[in-house]
């Protein structure tokens, strides 16, 4: 896959035209806004017919090129700005140069070559995610263009990076969404027939890049982790949504005494004690399976008491739509979980929802906490680390949020 891919006709003379209509908001784009939604642009005819995934050339109300988008009718974001030449072919070679761009940002973070190499709009490739584990990339191409493109995608990846194996992941809401498939497939190499195992904060991760949830391991919280880890040492911990054991392991390779990982997956948990073993820490370790809600619950009324507890629950808001039922759980969360703190402890509660901003989510475990008769200082605000830095005009890619409140 090192040689160059053929892909469909880029030569900007051969792309149709996409206008945008006199109200749309041309300017935000011309700032750096990344997408087109479909209210925006003259639908007609010849617009709803194109193929999700065609490159189009954008104008605007007054036939001015403002660059090249691709594009899926099907979608309500219809366009994703790829460059704003309008003249760029979109070829392994305008791949090789974000990916090139990338990879520098990232050798100059990281000693390991384990982190997000693309972390999509922010990293001029809109919808597309690829986590690097050593000499293996997953890509998740999540927008139809980039679907479309995969072979030269796939193939500038290996080009510059050098890794041997690459695979498709083809999980996730954003594809269904875009209307794509759910096949994820080998691109390049062979699948590993074992997790991977990540060094990560002094600890070892087992990321299950071919079964396991997303791309096998979440990366963004490696920054949440490390401040959790220091104010873990010779602590209890409690991590519940655990995964494959995030914010447990890192605490035990800090010191921790003790530390139990919650979540419903039983693989993920099983996952998380490989880990453990790995890093000679299993006899401090312990896992406790099923509904994040109950086992709070439960250990509640059982009187238990942890030093550290952290609770990184999946989206509960992944739209907009959900943002009032999103923070009353986020509330809940953070009710049920304080009374676990010991006094003097840390409370952590995490939301990867983009719809929900840090205002909104701040006040929702604030009033769980009150809810629950602990006060609480915040002592500390995180957010994904710089291997998912943020488009500024994209609130969307500031998605994650760590509090950590001293109770």
């Amino acid at each position: 896959m090192t040689s160059s891919v053929p892909s469909p006709d880029t030569a900007p003379d051969a792309l149709p035209v996409v206008r945008l209509k006199p109200k749309a908001n041309a300017r935000a784009i011309r700032r750096g806004f990344p997408w087109v939604y479909a209210n925006e642009v003259v639908t007609d005819r010849r617009t709803k017919a194109l193929a999700p995934g065609t490159l189009a050339v954008l104008q605007d109300e007054n036939r001015t090129p403002m660059g090249v988008i691709g594009v899926n009718p099907q979608s309500k974001i219809i366009g994703r700005m790829l460059d704003i030449d309008p003249a760029a072919r979109i070829d392994q070679a305008w791949f090789e140069t974000r990916l090139a761009k990338a990879l520098a940002l990232r050798a100059l973070l990281f000693d390991a070559p384990f982190y997000r190499l693309i972390h999509a709009e922010a990293d001029g490739l809109p919808g597309v995610i690829i986590d690097r584990f050593d000499d293996l990339c997953v890509i998740q191409p999540n927008a139809a263009w980039s679907d479309v493109l995969l072979a030269p995608l796939a193939a500038a990846v290996q080009s510059v990076t050098g890794v041997q194996t690459i695979l498709k992941n083809a999980a996730g809401r954003t594809r269904t969404l875009e209307g794509l498939d759910d096949v994820s497939v080998v691109l390049a190499g062979t699948a590993p027939d074992a997790p991977i195992p990540v060094p990560m904060n002094g600890a070892t991760y087992m990321a299950d890049v071919t079964g396991g949830q997303k791309t096998g391991l979440f990366f963004d919280q490696r920054a949440n982790h490390a401040f959790a880890a220091g104010v873990s040492r010779g602590a209890r911990v409690l991590d519940v949504f655990s995964h494959v054991g995030g914010f447990s392991l890192a605490a035990l390779a800090a010191g921790a005494t003790q530390a139990l990982a919650v979540d419903g997956a039983q693989p993920a948990l099983d996952l998380a004690r490989a880990g453990a073993e790995a890093m000679g820490a299993a006899d401090r370790f312990d896992t406790r399976q099923g509904d994040a809600f109950d086992v709070l619950t439960a250990l509640g009324a059982e009187g238990a008491q942890f030093d550290v507890v952290v609770c990184d629950p999946p989206a509960f808001a992944p739209a907009r739509p959900a943002v009032d039922a999103g923070l009353r759980a986020y509330e809940r969360v953070a009710r049920l979980a304080a009374p676990l703190v010991a006094e003097n402890g840390i409370l952590v509660v995490c939301s990867c929802s983009h719809a929900v901003d840090l205002a909104a989510f701040r006040g929702a475990s604030v009033r769980g906490i009150g809810r629950a008769g602990r006060q609480a200082a915040l002592i500390h605000t995180g957010f994904a680390g710089p291997d998912h830095p943020q488009l500024p005009q994209l609130a969307e890619s500031g998605y994650l949020k760590s509090l950590f409140f001293r109770l």
